[in-house]
């Protein structure tokens, strides 16, 4: 360093840090109380302490890296050492408080009033079609569209998500908050990321409820505009359960061409009349498959999603619309297993522009508060 070229002041590396987040909680850490001290040597050598909100963060060398990567920019700094620490019990106690609000108990923030996320429980009468792959993709599509987007796998029983979307790593405990791990751009939660193994979870309905009330509530998932839960196929426990936790969730209805699939589709779409929910929309899955010779083959048969969207639209007195139909594409399946969506791997595919399709009707509707509930009382 030449004697001319001017060091940054510890004001300057502070401003720098501001532009570095917390990978989980997706705030500056400047703003969470992460930065322990700064201090910039005659050599231009910068020391940055960072506090982690836990002992093994999973993500410490993501904070490590983005926090060099910020402060290198600044002129004059020649190298940056960064040393991490972990905070206090009372320092996360802080961090819960600025995130959460000092409440004795979690509640869920979807369910407040004035909540401008939009919540879609993605539902079938059985099993098999394709309920999961759509959810996993729609979420990516609405990603890659800019929206902050969270997923909960909510088929305790039958969890795929996690594998779907290619989420290995756990959920992070900072006091009585669960930071969802994020794939692919989405925020993810699921019982399979609690249980060892391949472990079967053998519950009851009260247990299915607490456990949905803590993922919807002890999860920190922040500001989404869209929140996605992978319901269990039919019209059982998780279903009444979401409807009493979330009471403005809209559901969202995946059938087959097949007329039995969708007699029992309408099943699952017609509890948004007992529970009061608005119902999105019906999606047809495994509509054809297209031969090499460009011929369309309906393995399953045909009209089973226009019947769904027709049946329902009748039983609520409104418009319920066919959102799409989507061809059958091995692809769709071979992704899922690799853990990256067909609508990131291959987003060209009939199956993925159908389905992103879908997502852009579902996300364009502007965040407001039509139809929400206002915490107002008349004059």
């Amino acid at each position: 360093m030449t004697s001319t070229q001017q060091l940054p002041s510890v004001e300057d590396v502070r401003a720098a840090l501001k532009n570095v987040q917390d990978p989980e909680i997706r705030k500056p850490i400047t703003e969470l109380g992460m930065v322990k001290d700064v201090t910039v040597a005659e050599d231009g050598v910068v020391t940055v302490g960072i506090y982690l909100t836990v002992a093994g963060c999973p993500l410490k060398a993501t904070i490590t890296n983005d926090t060099t990567a910020a402060v290198e920019k600044l002129d004059g700094v020649t190298s940056v050492r960064v040393e991490l620490d972990v905070m206090s019990d009372e320092q996360r106690t802080e961090l819960r408080k600025s995130l959460r609000g000092d409440m004795a108990e979690p509640v869920i923030p979807f369910a407040q009033p004035g909540s401008l996320t939009r919540v879609y429980c993605v539902a079938s009468g059985k099993g098999g079609v394709g309920k999961s792959s759509m959810t996993v993709n729609l979420a990516v599509a609405m990603a890659k569209r800019g929206l902050s987007v969270g997923v909960v796998d909510a088929d305790i029983y039958g969890h795929s998500i996690p594998r779907m979307l290619g989420a290995s790593e756990k959920p992070t405990k900072v006091e009585k908050m669960m930071m969802p791990p994020q794939a692919h751009g989405v925020k993810v939660i699921s019982i399979g990321m609690f249980t060892p193994g391949n472990t079967p979870v053998v519950w009851r309905g009260p247990m299915l409820h607490r456990a949905l009330q803590q993922f919807l509530a002890e999860a920190f998932w922040g500001d989404l505009d869209v929140l996605l839960l992978d319901l269990p196929p039919g019209t059982g426990d998780i279903a009444i359960s979401v409807a009493q936790l979330i009471p403005n969730a809209e559901i969202l209805v995946v059938t087959t061409p097949q007329q039995a699939a969708a007699e029992v589709a309408e099943r699952a779409g017609a509890i948004a009349l007992q529970t009061r929910q608005r119902i999105a929309g019906v999606i047809e899955n495994m509509s054809w498959l297209e031969t090499p010779s460009g011929e369309r083959m309906e393995i399953f048969g045909s009209g089973g999603g226009q019947a769904v969207a027709d049946s329902l639209s009748k039983a609520v007195g409104s418009n319920v619309p066919l959102l799409g139909q989507v061809p059958l594409d091995p692809r769709l399946r071979e992704q899922g297993d690799a853990g990256t969506p067909l609508v990131l791997a291959e987003p060209d595919a009939p199956a993925s522009q159908v389905i992103t399709k879908a997502a852009e009707s579902l996300s364009v509707r502007a965040r407001g508060l039509a139809g929400k509930m206002l915490n107002v009382s008349p004059a």
